[in-house]
């Protein structure tokens, strides 16, 4: 089963070629077939060549200008409209996500599952230097939408989680255009019969480059997601769910 990891970078000149490089090394350890797209998001710094020099070194790396729009939602949605392995990994430019934990999430798809959720608040799992006033509203962020989906799982907002291919095809239309796509993928993919399993993971706040996560302009946007979901649990009558497209495929 290949493996193909998306990572949307919008100036990550300081950590890009890190985060791929550790990611190749892993990957290639356990001897797993993999590409990693990386999707430029009309960076104005040095990313673009940054990543230049990832392809001229590893085979395995291609590099793909998002065009217009951008934002976070966009660059992942390039990616997974382009990546060719038979499940797909998103992680972040920044290094925050540790490489081991892909290597579990793609053990755990061989366990025939059909996505890998990670999650940095629960046993087994590390956070290093997590920003308190985000820490505090991921937590109440995370409460709120296992109030009005009950999915037992506390980090639905976390940006690493593994799918495979079938899933991106299930889900679709993908609507977020921001990082409400965090969201937006793993409701849908729950809400539509797939199945999934959660995952300790490790976290690591960002060495270099700033975080591209305005809070104040998400809120509405996450919000708007998780209810467009939910409403479609609950009043589609089950007209997305993947029974319901077999019996009719």
């Amino acid at each position: 089963m290949k493996l193909s990891v998306v990572i949307p970078a919008h100036n990550e000149e300081g950590c890009i070629y890190e985060t791929v490089q550790l990611l190749v090394v892993a990957l290639e350890e356990f001897q797993i077939p993999h590409e990693i797209v990386v999707i430029n998001d009309n960076s104005t710094d040095r990313t673009p060549e940054v990543c230049a020099r990832l392809v001229e070194t590893y085979p395995a790396v291609r590099l793909i200008h998002n065009q217009p729009p951008h934002g976070f939602g966009f660059a992942v949605r390039c990616g997974l409209q382009v990546f060719q392995g038979d499940a797909v990994a998103i992680m972040m430019a920044d290094a925050s996500d540790d490489p081991r934990d892909l290597v579990v999430a793609y053990q755990k798809l061989q366990e025939g599952y059909d996505c890998v959720f990670g999650s940095r608040f629960m046993r087994g799992a590390r956070v290093v230097d997590y920003p308190a006033h985000k820490l505090l509203i991921n937590r109440m962020a995370n409460w709120f939408v296992n109030i009005i989906f009950g999915l037992g799982y506390n980090d639905v907002t976390n940006a690493f989680k593994v799918y495979r291919r079938e899933v991106i095809e299930g889900v679709q239309p993908i609507l977020s255009h921001h990082f409400n796509l965090t969201v937006e993928l793993p409701l849908k993919a729950v809400v539509r019969g797939f199945t999934y399993t959660v995952i300790p993971m490790n976290w690591y706040n960002r060495k270099t480059g700033i975080s591209k996560l305005k809070i104040k302009e998400m809120g509405s946007r996450y919000l708007f997601i998780v209810l467009y979901v939910w409403l479609e649990k609950n009043l589609s009558r089950g007209d997305y769910h993947r029974s319901r497209s077999k019996s009719y495929g």
